[in-house]
């Protein structure tokens, strides 16, 4: 399905504070929709909008409006990390044929802005020229010169290992196995990379076993870090994450959906309980695998 063309104004979006897990203080996303098509994806029901690959657009005239606004940052001196992509995937296969995320990064370089890179796909290794570049000449902000020192960092998310499940919460994306292998080469040829497993599913992939077997998997394919949290859904209306991720474990784990009901009432987000508790577990395997909870020392 070729991708509609949608106009716009502006294409990197100013946050007003650094995120604390990402680092970002910039989101860029060149992509509206999302082929990976991921049942959870928190941007279902948000107040971003649908995240759906049959509303898949391009954003027209991307790469002249990106170095217009970050020669307006160049200017003022406001250098940061550029999250691609916080509301799609930089990597859908759409890019192959559009190359918006590779010419996004040949700006990034130009204008030497650190990235944050964040996907589901092996894909993001045909860049690896330019993301060599930026993570070598990127101008950091004064306060992370020392903590992070360096311009490029790169995080693949998954949630869980289980392919048959991911084929099914996950059907546009690589499997996770190929996901950890691009890591390793990216960690091998010298990168700061990790995993983002935010979300875990509850009852799904979320048991102490089940976090353990991440953090081997981190551990052996060389993640620096790894991310640990629960899963947000969105929404009662037909394309929102909530009703489409109950409509799945109707069909395929119709025993959990009372379960998820109790555990989510009407609210986005799992309890605070909830969230304590897969904190801990994971605070546990971090100290005994050696693969750290945040992005630098």
């Amino acid at each position: 399905m070729q991708p509609r063309e949608s106009i716009v104004k502006s294409i990197l979006n100013k946050k007003k504070k650094r995120d604390d897990w990402f680092l970002d203080e910039y989101t860029v996303n060149a992509y509206s929709g999302c082929s990976m098509n991921c049942l959870y994806c928190y941007v279902r029901g948000s107040k971003y909008g649908e995240n759906m690959a049959e509303k898949l657009s391009y954003k027209a005239d991307t790469l002249r409006i990106l170095e217009k606004q970050l020669q307006f940052r160049v200017k003022k001196e406001q250098y940061g990390f550029v999250v691609l992509s916080s509301a799609t995937d930089p990597y859908m296969p759409v890019d192959e044929e559009m190359g918006l995320t590779r010419g996004m990064l040949a700006l990034f370089a130009k204008y030497h802005f650190p990235v944050h890179v964040i996907t589901k796909s092996d894909r993001v290794l045909r860049d690896i020229d330019l993301l060599e570049e930026i993570d070598t000449h990127a101008i950091l902000p004064d306060d992370l010169k020392n903590s992070v020192g360096r311009g490029c960092i790169i995080s693949f998310s998954i949630s869980s290992l289980d392919t048959e499940l991911t084929k099914r919460i996950e059907p546009g994306a690589p499997a996770p196995q190929e996901r950890l292998e691009a890591m390793q080469k990216l960690s091998e040829a010298g990168f700061l990379t990790g995993l983002s497993a935010m979300p875990l599913l509850p009852f799904l992939s979320d048991s102490a076993e089940q976090i353990e077997a991440l953090f081997q998997m981190a551990q052996k394919h060389k993640a620096h870090y790894m991310f640990v949290a629960g899963m947000t859904l969105f929404g009662s209306k037909p394309g929102d994450s909530k009703t489409m991720f109950y409509a799945y474990l109707q069909k395929y784990h119709p025993h959990l959906v009372a379960e998820y009901k109790r555990l989510y009432r009407i609210f986005p987000f799992p309890p605070k309980e909830y969230q304590e508790k897969i904190g801990k577990i994971a605070e546990k395997f971090h100290v005994q695998y050696g693969v750290r909870n945040r992005i630098y020392k």
